[in-house]
């Protein structure tokens, strides 16, 4: 019942390719030599300079440092939330044992 249609694409209708066909060439021949092609690198090389080595190293840097004042600030945040709530819970206490006493 609930089965996935793949839609189906048309082919192109209106484009006609020409056939092309050789002329017989036995008696001439060529005037050049075709030139080698040149193969381009599959990847692009980074060159380093030494004034941008010195800015990635300090950039990264600096990516460490505000990553871990980012992680310091979380932790001391749940260290103050966690005083908090241990003073609370025996405030509480203190409080529900006395109305337990009768004072």
């Amino acid at each position: 019942m609930l089965q996935p249609r793949i839609p189906v694409n048309p082919l192109p209708t209106g484009i006609v390719t020409p056939l092309i066909q050789p002329t017989p060439t036995a008696d001439i021949e060529p005037t050049q030599t075709a030139a080698p092609a040149v193969v381009a690198p599959s990847r692009t090389t980074v060159q380093l300079t030494p004034g941008s080595t010195l800015a990635l190293a300090a950039g990264g840097g600096a990516v460490v440092l505000v990553v871990g004042a980012v992680l310091v600030s979380m932790l001391l945040a749940v260290a103050i939330t966690g005083v908090s709530v241990a003073l609370i819970a025996v405030v509480l206490r203190l409080v529900v044992r006395d109305m337990q006493k009768g004072r």
